[in-house]
Order: structure tokens, then sequence, then C-alpha cells
């Protein structure tokens, strides 16, 4: 489904989010505090919109790598870090959100936007995030949510199960993937359950940001001892 959708997944990204999806990335990074010698993991990269981001952030990343699972959204990320001149310093590796090809202990940060709720056992993959964190390495995680406020959560909701499909179709001319994205955020762990998740994994720190009326959360934690 993700390979098939790679070639409109950008235009579709920032169409859907009336370009909302780049401010959310920059506070993602932000919230990372770089200071330039930083090596970043960025898993479930996709098409590697993130990975560039903390690439071209001021400080940026010294290095970053992005693992994802899709053959298809590599390809167009390896073509983006072509035309970006970034070869050097981005390396695009498929594999497995549960099984990393990542030494551990070696990574100070790790990004993952619109991209956990993806991962068939969330609790394995957090265990895989800290193992390959230094001690004190800091983890961002972008994902959408239902807002709580009953106005907006109203209106999101209408957007998300009638809108947001029917212009996904069109644009990307597949008839599942934009009607699996309402699904799968309805089934993801609410923001409780995943910060749940997270401390279990071993992080510390772990706090939900609110961005958007609470229709995305910026999830930071840190790595424990």
């Amino acid at each position: 489904m993700f390979d098939a959708i790679a070639g409109r997944y950008d235009f579709l990204n920032h169409l859907l989010s009336a370009g909302l999806d780049r401010r959310w990335r920059k506070r993602a990074i932000r919230s990372l505090a770089l200071t330039g010698r930083e090596r970043v993991l960025d898993l479930c990269t996709g098409t590697a919109d993130l990975a560039i981001a903390a690439l071209r952030s001021e400080p940026a990343a010294a290095r970053v790598v992005g693992i994802d699972f899709a053959r298809v959204m590599l390809q167009v990320g390896r073509e983006k870090t072509q035309r970006e001149r970034l070869g050097d310093r981005l390396a695009l590796v498929r594999g497995d959100a549960t099984r990393m090809p990542i030494a551990g202990a070696s990574i100070d940060a790790v990004t993952i936007a619109f991209g956990i709720r993806n991962v068939d056992e969330v609790a394995r993959a957090c265990g895989e995030m800290r193992r390959v964190l230094k001690p004190a390495g800091r983890l961002a995680i972008l994902e959408f949510a239902v807002p709580e406020v009953p106005g907006v959560s109203a209106l999101y909701l209408w957007y998300l199960n009638h809108v947001l499909p029917r212009i996904g179709r069109a644009v990307s001319r597949h008839n599942d993937a934009y009607g699996y994205l309402p699904a799968s955020i309805g089934a993801f762990a609410s923001p409780d359950e995943f910060v749940k998740i997270l401390r279990q994994a071993g992080f510390t720190d772990v706090f939900p940001t609110l961005l958007t009326f609470g229709t995305v959360i910026l999830y930071t934690a840190t790595r424990g001892d």
C-alpha cells in the first residue's frame, strides 16, 4: 500500500494538512535541541521528509540514518536526497522497526513522524529505540490523535472519515490507502496508553505536547539508565 502511493505521498501530506506537516516536523526537530554533532535515526522514514528536516535545521544533525520497510518510499527519499545533495550525510536503509540493523547505544536521537501506529509490535519497537539510543539520548515522535475538545473533535472526525479519504483516493488513485489512515488513527493507543508504553520501554521524562488543537501529538522522551 505504501509503495503504491509513494509517488504522490509528499504532495498529499502537504495538501491534506494544509501545509502544517512542515511546521510539525520542524517542531519535532527543535525539541531535540541539536548541537550539530548528533547522529540521528529517523525510524519509519518514508520519503525522508523528517530526516531531511533534521539536516536542514539550525543547528543541524551531523548525520541521519533513515529506516523504513517500504522499498519504493525509500526510492523517492533517495531521489530527494540526491537533489538536495545530502548523500554524504543521509543514509536510507530498508529495515524493520522491531529489528533495527543499528548497534546498541550508537544513536544520539530518534525521530518518527506519523509512523509508529503502522508498526505491528509497538512496544517492541519502543524497546528497540531505547536499545539504539545512547544514555540520555532523546526521542521525538509525531503521531495523529483524535482531539478531545467536543466541537473540534466532531469537525475533525468528519474531515478524517469523509473528506480526507475522498481527496486521497482521487489524487493517489489508490482505493484503500486513505481509508486506512482514519482507521489506523482510531485503532492506535490513546495518548495516555502510548506514554505508558514508552515508560515501560525504559524512557523517562515522557511528555505529550498537543499540536493543532490536539489533532497531532509530539511525544518527547529521554532514554533512562
